[in-house]
């Protein structure tokens, strides 16, 4: 099963540095358009472990032969768990984090594909991860109808049960004696008990998962008397309503608040721009540009990284204390040499998350491309 990718997650990768050898990160794409087959997969891991071996880091002179050992080692545990553990079931990608002589090892199985990669140094690489994050994750979806109540959490690329409830309603054949009107009440009560309940169960959840987003599934009808039931927090945290078939499945589920969390995600990408342009705007706290964003990543100022999605250019970083620099020569705090990267985007990514930051791979709007494709929002 794929892996989630949290804010809390990436922080503890970006704030690893390798002590005493280097890190190989390595990225497989599995969307089924790319890899269909177990032989496409392994023919493509093959080449990308064959990049470790040839890769620039891996061949540096100033190794040491602990360090060269290291590695050699590392490739052959990732040729080990490719040919012996890895299972690529309900993953459409797949990452892969080892540092042997420091003690890590991770294996992600994720939920979306990325493009593949590889490469080694110092830190681990982290950008491809980034676009991940904020897509809905941990969502609950909430199924209501006059006799259903079932509570599901988005994990994964997948929704997984939190609650089942079903509450049978007596049919209208069952009335007996009863008049039609007294009857017809005692249904109704019966009902706005049920969703009395799912609402109840679902504020509970609510405050026990702090406050994540909500989808409704329901009908019109039910929608109407079911907002009447929820608290404020819940009804605070609900992203949308849509409809589904009486009896749908998870996956069938799914599909229909697919649609809700993608126009959420827009909404939010566009607050998130409309924010940082109010404050460059104004010449406020905001950056524009690799050389400000840079610094300011530097410094612990990011508090919203923003790009464009695929943007990135070559960086220059300390060796010795990690500062940024759009441009090469010494460091201005250290006066140690700088060292270029052409993973620039990654660099401002792992400041950014070291110092508590978050990130935003901006794709339906177009604001940054201006500034080079890249800017932030600062905490001062």
């Amino acid at each position: 099963m794929a892996s989630s990718v949290t804010w809390d997650g990436l922080r503890d990768l970006a704030r690893f540095r390798a002590g005493k050898g280097c890190s190989i990160s390595l990225y497989l794409d599995l969307d089924p358009s790319i890899s269909p087959t177990p032989k496409d997969a392994s023919s493509r891991i093959n080449s990308l472990i064959e990049e470790v071996e040839k890769s620039e880091a891996a061949n540096r002179p100033e190794l040491t032969h602990e360090q060269r050992e290291g590695l050699r080692a590392d490739v052959e545990r990732l040729r080990g768990f490719f040919d012996q553990e890895f299972s690529r079931e309900g993953a459409r990608g797949y990452a892969v984090f080892s540092a042997g002589l420091d003690n890590v090892w991770q294996d992600l199985p994720l939920s979306e594909s990325v493009p593949d990669a590889v490469k080694v140094g110092p830190t681990f690489y982290l950008a491809p991860l980034v676009p991940l994050v904020g897509r809905g994750e941990g969502a609950i979806v909430t199924v209501v109808g006059r006799e259903r109540g079932d509570l599901y959490q988005l994990r994964a690329g997948r929704l997984e049960e939190l609650e089942e409830h079903f509450h049978e309603q007596r049919g209208r054949h069952d009335q007996g004696g009863w008049s039609q009107s007294r009857y017809q009440r005692h249904i109704e009560k019966h009902v706005l008990e049920h969703l009395r309940d799912v609402a109840e169960r679902l504020d509970r959840q609510v405050r026990r998962l702090r406050g994540p987003r909500i989808v409704v599934v329901s009908s019109e009808e039910i929608r109407a008397e079911f907002e009447e039931e929820i608290s404020n927090e819940v009804r605070g945290a609900i992203i949308g309503w849509t409809t589904a078939e009486a009896h749908a499945s998870p996956p069938e589920l799914l599909e229909v608040v697919g649609p809700v969390l993608a126009g959420w995600r827009v909404e939010q990408e566009s607050e998130a721009v409309e924010r940082w342009r109010e404050e460059a705007g104004r010449n406020g706290r905001a950056a524009a540009g690799w050389a400000q964003t840079l610094e300011a990543a530097s410094d612990g100022r990011v508090e919203l990284l923003l790009y464009q999605d695929g943007a990135d250019r070559a960086a220059w970083e300390c060796p010795a204390c990690g500062r940024l620099g759009s441009d090469g020569g010494t460091c201005p705090l250290d006066g140690t040499q700088m060292e270029a990267s052409e993973a620039g985007l990654d660099l401002a990514c792992h400041q950014t998350l070291a110092h508590g930051g978050t990130i935003w791979a901006v794709r339906e709007r177009h604001d940054l491309e201006p500034v080079e494709g890249i800017g932030a929002v600062l905490r001062y």
